[in-house]
Parts: structure tokens; sequence; C-alpha cells
């Protein structure tokens, strides 16, 4: 609605994962670097934690489109909050040949992940699976189940393992991990995300404009930015809720530049739909 008066070409704070719009602060691309190192060097565990909203899941999108053909197949998790055996189930349905249907059988869950490491190993492929929201999988018990499948055809793999388990949650899942001894032993790498800074954030609203194809890069005025930054507490989630109803409000309002009284317009609006729920 408000993209022309901008000169936008599309929404620049749009909450869905989007490539085009990431922006790699250093903080990011220092997990980016540990997440690929991991997995290239075929490692078992690596985990990336974080609070709400801070990008775990565009910085795991970005490092599992990047990977090579040889890392393969990859498994994407998004709901794991299910008992061990259907999460497993669900791992063979994506990463097992697509006219099987695993059984019900944990045995026989075993025995076809077995089957799909051997051969992918023999292909000289390496498997991906990577868990959404890990923090969830200790109140169903999973968590030791992934442990055991780390083992699966390990005498035919010159590597840790023959697949990367990537558990991506919040930061409660590192201590949920380590009160798992054997597979605390297997993490290779720990990546935690932070809140940005007001620099972190300025830059951010300014990648996420000019990604959107605004040549303006003084929409925001500094103050709005300082206002931004406190409101939302440097979580990249809440700088886009901010940002997206600000510009609205200053489209009603014809303005051409945004204000730090817009942004806390925004801020009492959507508090007031918070609060409502």
């Amino acid at each position: 609605m408000y993209l022309s008066h901008w000169g936008l070409e599309c929404s620049p704070f749009e909450a869905k994962v989007d490539l085009r719009s990431y922006y790699p602060s250093e903080c990011h691309q220092a997990a980016s670097l540990k997440l690929n190192y991991a997995i290239e060097q075929r490692r078992s565990v690596a985990l990336l934690c974080g609070d709400s909203g801070l990008g775990k899941s565009m910085i795991l999108e970005s490092c599992l489109q990047q990977l090579a053909e040889e890392f393969s197949p990859i498994a994407r998790v998004v709901y794991p909050a299910m008992p061990a055996e259907s999460l497993l189930k669900h791992i063979v349905r994506q990463i097992g040949p697509r006219d099987s249907e695993p059984q019900l059988d944990m045995a026989n869950l075993v025995e076809g992940l077995e089957r799909i490491f051997r051969h992918n190993i023999g292909d000289g492929l390496h498997a991906v699976v990577a868990i959404d929201e890990a923090h969830l999988l200790q109140q169903h018990g999973s968590l030791e189940a992934l442990r055991l499948i780390l083992n699966l055809a390990s005498d035919a793999c010159a590597s840790e393992s023959a697949l990367t388990l990537v558990l991506c949650g919040s930061t409660s899942l590192v201590s949920h991990v380590a009160k798992n001894a054997s597979l605390e032993d297997r993490v290779a790498v720990r990546c935690v995300l932070e809140r940005f800074n007001l620099d972190d954030t300025i830059a951010y609203i300014s990648h996420r404009l000019r990604s959107a194809g605004c040549a303006n890069e003084d929409v925001f005025m500094p103050r709005a930015m300082e206002t931004i930054q406190l409101l939302s507490q440097g979580v990249p989630r809440r700088i886009n809720r901010l940002c997206d109803l600000a510009l609205m409000i200053g489209f009603a309002q014809d303005r051409t530049k945004i204000d730090s009284k817009t942004i806390e317009a925004a801020h009492a609006e959507l508090s007031s739909f918070r609060q409502v729920a």
C-alpha cells in the first residue's frame, strides 16, 4: 500500500525468510562461518542459539542453501515437538527414497536410516539434519534418539559421523544439551546470537531499504533510529514490525521522513495489540 510513496519495489520489513534482504551483521556472519565449518568438516553436531526474533532461521536457511552438492540429502525439521519415533519417521521421509513409506516400528526406522546413510556414504555424500525450535526436543525425549542416530553407519564413515546434526533453538538448548554428556561431547561449534547495538540497527534498516529498491536511505531520521533501537531492544523481528508500521503511518500522514514520534506512535499501537491479545 505504501510502496510507491516511499519509492519501494517491495516491502522492506517482511518477517518471512528472504535471503535477498538478509543482513550479515558481524554476529550473524560469525555464526554462519561456524555452521559452515562444522558441516564442511563433517562434524557431528552444531548448535545455533539465541532469543526469539534474532534471525536464527535466516542464518540456517542461508547456510543450507550455500552448501556444495556433496552435502546431501538435507532434512529440515521445523516442528520437532513430537515423540522420538515420529521425529525419526519425519526425517526418513525427507532423506529416504521418495517411494518409501517408513514403518511405525522404531527398529524398522533405525534400520532404514542405517541403509540410507550407508548408501549415502558409498556415493561420497554427507547428510545434514537441521532441527528448528530444537529446545522443544527435551520435553519429548528426542535429543537422545538424535544422539543415537549419529552412531549409525559409523564403521563405513571416514568422518565423525554419517551426518551433521544442526540444532537451532532458544538459549535454553545449551543447557538441555549439556545434560546429555554423550551429545555434549560431540558438539563441534556453539553459535549464540546477540541483539543488535545501535550501529547494527542503523545498518540493518538501511540494508533492508536498499534491498527493497529504496534510493533514499534517509527515510528514517537519526533520532528515529535511536528510538527504534530503544523500543525494539535490538531484536530484528521487533525492528521489522516497528519500521513497517511506521512507514504505513508516515504514508497515511503524507510524510517524507519518519521521525521519532512516528516510531513511538507505531510502538504504542503494537503494544495495544499485545494487551488486547
